[in-house]
């Protein structure tokens, strides 16, 4: 049988692709990257840097590649086959993982070559590859016991399954929830929009009236709208409670032995827990220091988040008779208090930000920050009719190449992320180019209405096209060091420092025009759009919080003896608590970011990145937001440089200075009110 994923490939050839292709050619491809560092070990050469680490770096291609493809796929177009393909690669991905890094012929090698560093004359990069290889064999391992890597091996090999096994059922969860609405009360205050994206999911199952489900576009919208409180109630609920059904898909066992398995294997290695592992390799460096920093901007933010609260309670009392606030109240009433004191309504946003208009917009943003430009091609090959393809130029020069995938799906995970099909890289003196992905799940157009974005899904997209840019931006010559392959708490920069451009008139003129008449944003909705991007900042840094020490309470700490989930989160959310408990929900069972994805000991990081991108913004505004000096900088010493030195002194190449927490305090409006 051929195999498109064991030929060479520069684009991914989607179309060619048979779920049976992809367990053959991982396991080719694993037996192809054995011999390569089979010939890294048996090199009678003396080790050197080239023919170890580089050799290494180099390593497992092609292994690379169908992984990218078949992982993204998991992601963005799964179904049932391809999971169980999962379940079945992972654990022998995972083996293969430490076959490399319990290796002890081939870390005698790297350890010779890194006690020699010092005599090396070695650049930059070269040294931080050497660091980054030698801790990678030392943290994996490389030094354990026979009996201790083989415990190790187990571990890893369950982690990769049960990781696996969480995300499914998150989604089946998502995808098996429908409220399907009848009478036309119930969809009372709904935007027609939403009503008519819902009427026509219902329509396409062959249904009558109006489908509401656990996809944002749906979800969100029915919160923030719907009149019906006991049916906000309902869907609050199911949103809240997956994963924690006592069922076939319920996580609370995965999440309790996934978090044991992480302490012991950080015991292992040597480790107080998985939090001091993790950290290690951060900017943050310890628990410690992370939980001081959200401790630090709890204390500033929670006097905020009461009074804001207050003030909701208070007005939902006096609007409905509301008594008590509840979960599901609170997006519902936010929105009419938002309306009231801003006259700022997302339904009148939503004509400026048509889909297309805004992807145009931030690539204009690009092209005058950073000098790119974007040109549609429907040549590339591609896993889904949806998705959009573009080749990216810098001063003619060809960039990258940038697939872009919006709208939800039945295969397609919740949430948005960027993702890449091949790295950058610099071989035999030939730069090769990456190839990015963004993947997202906005609003659907429907049969009379392209897809219109509300605000928050605006900025989301330039939060994700800073992590493109970040990929694509990449010059560097080593792999695993290029592009987002940097400290966790350092890659949310590029994308979090990108939605500041959303609120600045000089970019919204770009972009923000009705998609009918034509008609730029008139002002005054850019003014109350700045003014509203405070309104209640405090109750959303909180949540925030809440979700960083929820994270650092699964792997900051023994997890032995937590017996019930939902007793422990509800400890772990004590200090960050505003609204009355539900016993129904646990957010831990569905909280995929630390228990799926990468972001265990990381979440913090997302206002950590905050710091930075607050400061790191100041200067642009200080000298104008389409400065070019400036964004030269960022891209020569942020965007560029991937992970190729430490992320703080590459901040401080581009500020002049370490970041300053009060830029971040002050835009949120918290320096202010306390």
């Amino acid at each position: 049988m051929n195999n498109p994923l064991l030929e060479p490939f520069n684009e991914a050839p989607f179309s060619k692709i048979k779920n049976e292709h992809f367990k053959p050619a991982f396991l080719q491809a694993i037996e192809d990257t054995k011999k390569e560092i089979d010939a890294i070990v048996n090199n009678p050469e003396p080790p050197t840097f080239g023919n170890t680490l580089e050799a290494l770096d180099f390593s497992g291609q092609q292994l690379d590649r169908i992984s990218s493809v078949f992982f993204n796929l998991n992601s963005a177009e799964t179904n049932e086959e391809i999971q169980k393909i999962a379940q079945e690669v992972s654990p022998l991905l995972s083996e293969f993982s430490n076959d490399i890094t319990l290796n002890e012929d081939l870390f005698k090698r790297i350890k010779t070559v890194y006690e020699q560093r010092d005599s090396l004359d070695l650049t930059t990069e070269q040294e931080t590859l050497l660091e980054k290889k030698y801790k990678n064999f030392s943290r994996n391992g490389a030094n354990l016991k026979e009996k201790e890597k083989k415990r190790l091996r187990e571990i890893d090999a369950e982690l990769s399954k049960l990781k696996l096994t969480f995300g499914e059922n998150v989604l089946a969860e998502t995808n098996k929830y429908e409220m399907l609405l009848t009478v036309e009360k119930d969809v009372d205050g709904l935007p027609e929009g939403t009503k008519e994206a819902a009427a026509q999911l219902a329509e396409s199952k062959g249904r009558q009236g109006w489908l509401i489900t656990l996809d944002y576009p749906s979800y969100i919208p029915f919160m923030k709208y719907a009149k019906n409180r006991e049916l906000r109630k309902k869907l609050s609920l199911a949103f809240g409670s997956k994963g924690f059904h006592n069922d076939e898909l319920d996580n609370q066992e995965n999440v309790k032995k996934i978090v044991s398995l992480r302490f012991e294997r950080a015991n292992l290695l040597g480790y107080k827990t998985h939090a001091d592992f993790v950290l290690e390799e951060r900017m943050a460096e310890t628990p410690e220091k992370v939980l001081d920093f959200l401790n630090e901007l709890l204390e500033k933010a929670k006097p905020a988040a009461d009074r804001e609260f207050a003030e909701l309670e208070a007005y939902a009392k006096e609007l409905d008779n509301i008594d008590r606030l509840e979960k599901w109240d609170s997006a519902y009433y936010s929105e009419k208090l938002k309306q009231k004191l801003f006259d700022l309504d997302d339904e009148k946003l939503k004509p400026y930000f048509k889909l297309e208009n805004v992807i145009n917009g931030v690539f204009k943003v690009a092209e005058k920050l950073f000098g790119l430009t974007f040109k549609e091609v429907d040549t590339v090959d591609k896993y889904h009719e949806e998705v959009k393809t573009f080749e990216v130029y810098e001063n003619d020069n060809f960039l990258s190449l940038f697939y872009a995938d919006f709208h939800p799906r039945p295969g397609k995970r919740g949430g948005a992320w960027m993702t890449s099909f091949k790295p950058q890289y610099t071989l035999n003196g030939k730069n090769s180019r990456p190839h990015i992905a963004n993947v997202c799940n906005f609003t659907k157009p429907t049969a009379s209405k392209p897809s219109l974005l509300t605000f928050n899904e605006v900025t989301t997209l330039f939060h994700e096209f800073g992590h493109a840019l970040h990929g694509m931006l990449a010059n560097t010559t080593y792999p695993s060091l290029s592009g987002t392959s940097v400290y966790w708490d350092f890659v949310e920069l590029p994308s979090q420092v990108m939605e500041n451009w959303c609120y600045e008139k000089e970019a919204l003129e770009l972009f923000a025009h009705h998609y009918e008449s034509g008609e730029m944003i008139p002002m005054e909705l850019v003014e109350k759009i700045k003014e509203s991007a405070t309104f209640q900042e405090g109750m959303a840094t909180v949540r925030q919080l809440s979700f960083g020490l929820l994270d650092m309470a699964w792997h900051g700490k023994d997890p032995s003896n937590v017996n019930n989930v939902k007793a422990y989160e509800t400890a772990a959310f004590k200090s960050t608590n505003l609204f009355p408990e539900t016993p129904e929900t646990c957010m831990s069972t569905s909280f995929s970011h630390i228990f799926q994805g990468g972001y265990s000991s990381g979440y913090y990081s997302y206002k950590w990145a905050e710091v930075l991108d607050a400061d790191a913004f100041a200067h642009f505004k200080e000298n104008g937001i389409f400065n070019t000096t400036v964004a030269d900088k960022f891209k020569e010493h942020v965007l560029s440089k991937g992970g190729t030195e430490n992320p703080m002194d590459l901040y401080k190449k581009f500020r002049g200075a370490e970041p300053n927490i009060d830029a971040l305090l002050e835009r949120a409006g918290l320096l202010k009110t306390n």
